[in-house]
């Protein structure tokens, strides 16, 4: 067995994969599709639209009678954690050159890390946008008060999921709507003492103070290139002019009526190996891990478009 299939096979640097993954987990997408650790690849999960609402099921049960049961039936819909994977090659050379190959490796596990949650990020923001659709222009008058709104919009979700306080609500701003909406004399004025402005540029957290019950909320940064290869870059933002309200569990289930969730394989978040390049010349260090991104209520998520300059 080589150094390197050796050491990928080791308990520690395998825990050590599993945790490079979640550190690297992007928080915009862990908080707009939270995980839901499954135990199989394949499964049924609950999907709430108009026809299939949720309900909250009744717990009595009469002496010598049944219980309800909560289960899922061939009408619920299937997740399928699809493979993914990348690869870090380290030729025989760098191997020879370094007594640390466990660096080496552990090099590798970041640096994948890295990649996987950006690529993770995008893939759950695409298919949250498409989700919600077009949505609604966000009111920006002078006469407009943009909190009013977004509370308005923050308790039609929590109607719309239906669990009360088992479940919170999420506020994603766009880089373009945030500078948009933190500088509207509606939210500025609300920092204002004594005639004096207090705070010359309003944080998302402050921003979530004003919103009822104090409403997490999170900036979206991630950028992309819109250019075809080989044309000069077009870079933008995902999410740019774009507000989403939806309904999240923190720590969802597979029968929670939240907005959308990433369904992935319990304890098989990264798992390492290696194998030999066909030429002898190195080996690689591959990451295997398998997830599925689902959107599980449609109807608990608003989309807010702002006009930008």
């Amino acid at each position: 067995m080589s150094k390197l299939a050796s050491i990928s096979a080791n308990a520690m640097l395998r825990e050590y994969a599993q945790g490079a993954a979640q550190d690297m987990t992007s928080a915009v997408a862990d908080f707009l599709a939270p995980t839901v650790p499954v135990g199989t690849s394949v499964g049924y999960y609950k999907v709430y639209t108009a026809k299939n609402r949720f309900r909250i099921p009744n717990t009595s049960r009469a002496l010598g009678g049944p219980a309800t049961q909560l289960g899922f039936s061939a009408t619920d819909s299937t997740y399928n954690c699809q493979p993914q994977a990348l690869d870090f090659p380290v030729d025989n050379l760098e191997k020879i050159e370094t007594a640390g190959i466990e660096n080496i490796f552990q090099e590798g596990a970041d640096l994948i890390a890295e990649a996987a949650a950006l690529s993770h990020e995008k893939t759950v923001i695409d298919r949250a946008m498409a989700a919600v659709g077009a949505g609604t222009a966000l009111a920006i008058g002078a006469n407009d008060s943009i909190i009013k709104q977004l509370n308005a919009d923050i308790l039609s979700v929590i109607k719309a999921s239906k669990s009360g306080g088992m479940m919170s609500v999420g506020v994603l701003v766009g880089a373009g709507a945030f500078n948009v909406i933190t500088d509207h004399a509606s939210v500025r004025n609300r920092f204002v003492a004594g005639g004096k402005q207090q705070f010359s540029n309003l944080t998302i957290s402050q921003l979530s103070e004003l919103l009822i019950g104090q409403t997490e909320s999170r900036i979206s940064m991630l950028c992309y290139d819109d250019a075809p290869e080989g044309l000069p870059e077009d870079i933008n933002f995902l999410l740019d002019g774009d507000i989403l309200v939806f309904a999240r569990r923190p720590q969802p289930t597979r029968r929670d009526s939240s907005f959308m969730k990433t369904f992935r394989l319990r304890g098989q978040w990264m798992v390492p190996g290696s194998y030999v390049t066909p030429d002898g010349r190195g080996e690689v260090a591959k990451f295997d891990w398998s997830e599925d991104v689902q959107i599980t209520n449609a109807a608990a998520a608003i989309r807010r478009t702002v006009a930008l300059a």
